[in-house]
């Protein structure tokens, strides 16, 4: 499995898995499987892309995943503003799904050579916390 080996697989699984947790005991149950649902799309859709034959279904697949970090990001705005995060959680898990998102973004520019927005600044700051 090649993908293990890309720095945005590994990053929007941390993520997923962050996500996860922190949602764990939440009580609105549409919201929470909204959530997880979207956080673990974004390191499967790469996976999915990955594997198969062609850069062109590769980047197919990491356009799903990056359209799932919207959808992540907008779920946990409305979990922080529903109170069922607290703000240093989903601040940390926001900041996070952006830093993949602009990821994905690179990886779809390097395959294709054009995307809709600039390519992700790579620091420290960039890590889950």
């Amino acid at each position: 499995m090649e993908y293990e080996k890309l720095r945005v697989w590994q990053e929007s699984f941390a993520l997923a898995s962050k996500a996860y947790k922190a949602i764990g005991s939440c009580k609105d149950y549409a919201l929470k499987d909204q959530i997880r649902r979207s956080a673990v799309s974004v390191p499967s859709n790469i996976a999915e892309g990955e594997e198969r034959e062609t850069i062109k279904e590769s980047v197919r697949f990491l356009y799903i995943a990056k359209g799932s970090c919207g959808e992540l990001y907008t779920q946990l705005l409305l979990a922080r503003d529903f109170g069922y995060l607290d703000e240093t959680m989903s601040n940390s898990l926001l900041a996070k799904t952006k830093s993949v998102s602009k990821m994905i973004a690179s990886l779809i520019k390097y395959r294709t050579g054009h995307v809709k927005e600039p390519a992700a600044l790579y620091s420290i700051e960039n890590k889950i916390n």
